[in-house]
């Protein structure tokens, strides 16, 4: 079949409220400078239960000690996040350290998540980049849209995967990234920069962003935010007019014909590669 490259966006007017009852009339897409023919636009909360609008959340928690104590404190908002997500088809809850964890859930049986992993002991090893890669390789065949909010504070110590490897699978798959940033320890130090940066690439390569609480009392109007994307987002879907199937990398650009408005979405996509025969 033909292969539907999905854009989630984002449109806020300046005072930085989102906008959501643009028509389809008002989008113009570019792939690398030439535009593109819409196959498929609907407002992301669409009561029509369309696959390509569904919802794939992916929680992933840092549980290493660095992170345990805002963890503990911060369960009862991810709770109420949880329980306010609309009607996401699949949960996949990914808590590591040294160790990844691995939970599906439906929307049923989300209770009692987090007071089972909480009495596990933290480690001080963090893969991170081994999470997320393992995240996305389980989604990155499945429609709809993808959305994945990490917890931690960006560091890693044990992974096998590389960054620039993770930042290539983000690029491949149409997700989401939300990643909810809790300062380590020494925030002037070489490993918190390259942290909070590879954080912000992976933000920016999937059209989300990322939240700095301050305390964890501010957890609460991030996730609401988070909330508010979630429902006031448009899902524009074409067939690229280049056909070939080479891995590279390709410019999107999402236009509105309307002043005064900002729009954030994927920057660009890899495409997808044709395997060389055995």
């Amino acid at each position: 079949g033909l292969d539907l490259v999905n854009v989630t966006v984002t449109v806020r007017d300046d005072d930085g409220n989102l906008v959501s009852d643009l028509p389809v009339e008002d989008f113009v897409v570019t792939e690398d400078g030439r535009e593109q023919t819409l196959h498929l636009f609907a407002p992301a909360i669409d009561p029509t239960d369309r696959e390509e609008l569904t919802l794939n959340l992916g929680m992933l928690f840092d549980t290493s000690e660095s992170m345990r104590d805002n963890l503990r404190l911060s369960q009862a908002s991810a709770v109420r996040f949880l329980d306010s997500i609309p009607r996401a088809r699949d949960l996949i809850l990914i808590f590591f350290d040294r160790d990844i964890q691995i939970s599906r859930y439906n929307s049923e049986n989300q209770q009692g998540i987090f007071e089972r992993i909480l009495e596990t002991e933290g480690q001080s090893f963090t893969a991170l980049y081994d999470s997320i890669a393992a995240y996305l390789s389980r989604v990155i065949d499945t429609p709809g849209r993808k959305v994945a909010v990490i917890f931690s504070d960006g560091n890693d110590t044990i992974s096998s995967v590389r960054p620039t490897d993770v930042i290539h699978l983000v690029r491949s798959t149409n997700v989401t990234i939300y990643p909810v940033a809790f300062g380590g320890e020494r925030r002037g130090s070489t490993e918190a920069i390259r942290a909070r940066a590879f954080l912000g690439e992976i933000a920016k390569s999937s059209g989300g962003k990322v939240f700095r609480p301050g305390a964890y009392r501010e957890l609460a109007k991030m996730y609401n935010e988070i909330l508010d994307e979630l429902g006031g987002q448009y899902v524009l879907g074409y067939v690229s007019d280049n056909p070939k199937r080479d891995g590279k990398y390709r410019r999107l650009k999402v236009e509105i014909g309307r002043p005064g408005l900002r729009v954030r979405h994927r920057p660009g996509y890899n495409a997808p590669q044709e395997l060389p025969a055995e």
